[in-house]
């Protein structure tokens, strides 16, 4: 038997796969977001409008990765772009009500799925699931230098 960690990384890819399958490259025919769309949304939403330089900062992605996500949200009516609301010179991308709308309808989604996979969990594993999750996610963020703001 390996260590615990092989079994971390093992499932871990598992998890990445299953979320790759409901995220499919570009919107698909029901209107479901691409996985960076979303990540980029949910971002934005949480902290307000962002620059490039912003968001590679938070992303630790070049420009030219983020230009061309962000121009296909544009695209899209996800994002729009609009001056610096503190005066700044970069100009900013703020989440459009279409975008929100479309985050909104995405999650409830993601939710809907998630609250039919843990049915039969009792709501402490579910607690004890997210809080290891959660712990998951913030020693990797403080490891990187790039913490999620939660809401």
């Amino acid at each position: 038997m390996g260590k615990p960690t092989h079994d971390v990384e093992y499932e871990q890819m598992l998890l990445s796969r299953y979320g790759q399958l409901h995220h499919r490259r570009g919107r698909r025919a029901d209107g479901a977001l691409e996985r960076s769309a979303y990540i980029l949304l949910s971002r934005i939403r949480i902290q307000g409008p962002m620059s490039i330089g912003e968001l590679s900062d938070a992303f630790g992605l070049d420009a030219s990765t983020l230009n061309r996500q962000t121009a296909a949200a544009m695209r899209a009516g996800l994002v729009e772009r609009i001056a610096d609301p503190d005066g700044g010179m970069a100009r900013k991308f703020r989440i459009t009500v279409e975008g929100a709308r479309t985050l909104d309808a995405e999650r409830a989604g993601l939710i809907v799925s998630l609250d039919e996979i843990l049915a039969d969990w009792s709501a402490a594993d579910v607690a004890a699931f997210a809080a290891y999750l959660r712990r998951f996610n913030t020693d990797i963020e403080r490891r990187h230098g790039r913490p999620w703001p939660r809401p």
